[in-house]
């Protein structure tokens, strides 16, 4: 096999920049070059060969119409894949593509064998390249997609915030089911410095009931500058230390993925955001390569991982493709729409199931492909969490999702009229890249993430790795920030639905029930959207309910937080059935519940049947539990 193509020696080379000749004749030449002239930009020149083919005798005029072939100044030319790697690394992203082609074995054949396939091929790869990038090869961009990105962040951190916001009273304020204060204190008396890196949060200054307010009030605040584009970067670190600070505190409450993938989302966007204190929608700043990377990085985690852990749990329910049949019902917030969802047929669940596998195994890696192939996957992810969205309440995590999908669209695609502002803003802009300082900082940060999020990645298979002690000790290190997580949701189906029913009473014979906001109660009540709100007591029954009552602390706390009549506890839930004193006696009773079908709804309006299985917990009284919840 030839190692190099030919070449040769001109007597009237290019004087200032190198030219590269190509066959203008050819529409996958015109295609291509067109992507090569943006990728090199002004450092080479561009003519075809009947324009400028009399200036070069030398070369015979069949080879112009072989391959294309690069003329440098000192007189040299080459064609094949040599001249269009030589033309490449004018630019300092393409040098690395040179230096393999000079030095690395094997290399250099390889690369003029599928050259030579292509050019002999070329209608065919003409139609495959319209298949894979459509009618546009250029080079792609990501201004508008990083900007939207960052305001997406700017709503769900406003979300997350303000949902919190509504609830820290009643679940970690000095009268809430977990007190910050007491917690803290305790943690002080057992740990020295450690405890500021083991659990990092600015509640240590103070964990009062106004702290955490300031807490959440300011995420709000600096979440709304971030959307209007004001003070981006710093707004966006700000805005993940303050979650971060509020995670640790609220404890099971905040140990959700969504949670984690906020904070890792965050801190990715940090280094995409434009420099500089406003930054316009059509910022001229181009985004961070390490920082797109990572997007990328994030998102293949996320749902390859979604895909991968439901087989290596080795569930029948996911290997049967059986688990739509009860995911609707069994789900911890279900709406209203996941009941009829549920009606459909068996082998309507099963095409779901496949689907579902589909995108969340092969969708993430056609993320790193072409334009089309990869917004081809990026419409099917978008689909999956639109669904998921739909029929059950997972606050802003679906919106999170889409806003990382969405980053993965190139500019090409967004309206015109943003583009054309793009452009103007661009040509009235010098270009600048990212400032030093975060270059500097970007880099190997990307680096940690990428090896931690491996591991992490590597886990969802359940095959365990010797990993080296390095990288053993960097994921503990970055595992109390919360920003490299493992993810993976649903590895167990649940097939049926255990769901606890807290009663009170003043006699111990008659009871009555506490019905929460959103979670399963009365049979009757049809099942409501919450999105993007997160109801973290009523996640937390779901989760309560599949364990036992003294795996759960937290719940302890939160009946006797009822017997005493906490107004802050009472203000988590929809209705309180003592108004004008506490319960003298509280019990959790368990049901199982389940849809109905439609006969049932629309005679009885029940959109749920239940059975009683037993206590959950004993009968508890204020004087049994007083030092518990307090």
């Amino acid at each position: 096999m030839q190692r190099r193509p030919a070449s040769w020696r001109v007597a009237a080379p290019p004087s200032n920049r190198p030219i590269l000749v190509y066959d203008a004749d050819c529409g996958f030449c015109r295609l291509w070059i067109a992507r090569w002239r943006e990728r090199t930009g002004g450092e080479v020149d561009y003519a075809p060969s009947r324009e400028v083919a009399a200036r070069f005798p030398e070369i015979p005029p069949a080879a112009f119409t072989e391959s294309v072939i690069l003329i440098v100044s000192d007189g040299t030319a080459v064609s094949g894949a040599h001249a269009a790697l030589l033309a490449l690394a004018t630019v300092p992203s393409g040098r690395r593509w040179i230096w393999l082609y000079r030095n690395m074995p094997g290399f250099a054949p390889a690369a003029e064998w599928c050259y030579r396939v292509v050019a002999g091929n070329r209608k065919i790869f003409s139609s495959l390249t319209r298949l894979l990038w459509g009618h546009d090869v250029s080079w792609p961009t990501w201004f508008l997609s990083r900007s939207l990105l960052i305001r997406l962040m700017g709503v769900i951190y406003m979300a997350a915030f303000v949902s919190l916001w509504m609830q820290i009273d009643g679940l970690v304020g000095s009268h809430g089911i977990l007190p910050a204060a007491p917690w803290l204190d305790a943690l002080a008396g057992r740990m020295g410095w450690e405890r500021f890196w083991t659990f990092p949060t600015l509640a240590w200054f103070s964990a009062s009931d106004l702290f955490l307010h300031l807490l959440c009030g300011g995420g709000a605040v600096v979440s709304s500058l971030v959307l209007l584009g004001i003070i981006p970067a710093p707004g966006l670190l700000v805005l993940w230390v303050l979650y971060l600070s509020l995670t640790v505190v609220c404890r099971v409450f905040l140990g959700f993925q969504w949670d984690n993938l906020l904070l890792e989302a965050g801190l990715i966007a940090i280094f995409l955001a434009p420099p500089g204190w406003r930054a316009p929608l059509v910022s001229p700043h181009p985004p961070s390569r390490p920082g797109m990377w990572l997007c990328r990085w994030l998102l293949f985690r996320l749902m390859f991982s979604s895909g991968v852990v439901k087989l290596s749990s080795g569930d029948p329910s996911w290997w049967n493709l059986t688990a739509l049949n009860h995911y609707y019902e069994t789900q911890p917030l279900p709406t209203w729409t996941a009941w009829y969802a549920h009606q459909m047929p068996g082998w309507f669940q099963t095409g779901s199931t496949l689907l579902m596998f589909a995108i969340e195994l092969a969708a993430p890696f056609f993320i790193f492909g072409p334009r089309q192939v990869r917004h081809a996957a990026i419409a099917a992810l978008i689909g999956l969490q639109v669904t998921i969205a739909l029929t059950g309440n997972y606050g802003f995590f679906n919106t999170l999702t889409v806003a990382l999908c969405l980053v993965m669209i190139d500019d090409s695609v967004w309206p015109l009229k943003w583009r054309l502002a793009l452009n103007r803003a661009r040509v009235g802009s010098p270009h600048r890249g990212q400032a030093r300082w975060r270059g500097w900082v970007a880099a190997p940060l990307a680096a940690a993430i990428a090896i931690v999020g491996l591991v992490h990645l590597a886990s969802a298979f359940r095959t365990p790795l010797n990993w080296p002690a390095p990288i053993v000790g960097l994921a503990g290190a970055a595992a109390p920030f919360r920003s490299v997580n493992p993810y993976g949701l649903f590895s167990i189906m649940t097939t049926t639905r255990p769901e606890i029913i807290v009663e009170g009473s003043d006699d111990g014979i008659t009871w009555r029930p506490y019905e929460f906001r959103f979670k399963p109660g009365d049979p009757s009540r049809r099942p409501a959207f919450s999105t993007p709100h997160m109801p973290r007591l009523d996640w937390q029954m779901w989760f309560a309910a599949l364990g036992n009552y003294r795996a759960n602390p937290w719940f302890e706390r939160f009946l006797g937080r009822l017997l005493e009549g906490s107004p802050q506890a009472l203000a988590l839930l929809e209705t309180n059935p003592f108004p004008d004193h506490p319960p003298r006696q509280v019990r959790a009773l368990l049901y199982e519940y389940r849809f109905t079908g439609p006969p049932d709804t629309v005679g009885g309006r029940a959109w749920w049947a239940r059975e009683l299985k037993g206590p959950y917990s004993p009968v508890l009284t204020l004087a049994g539990e007083q030092n518990l919840a307090r």
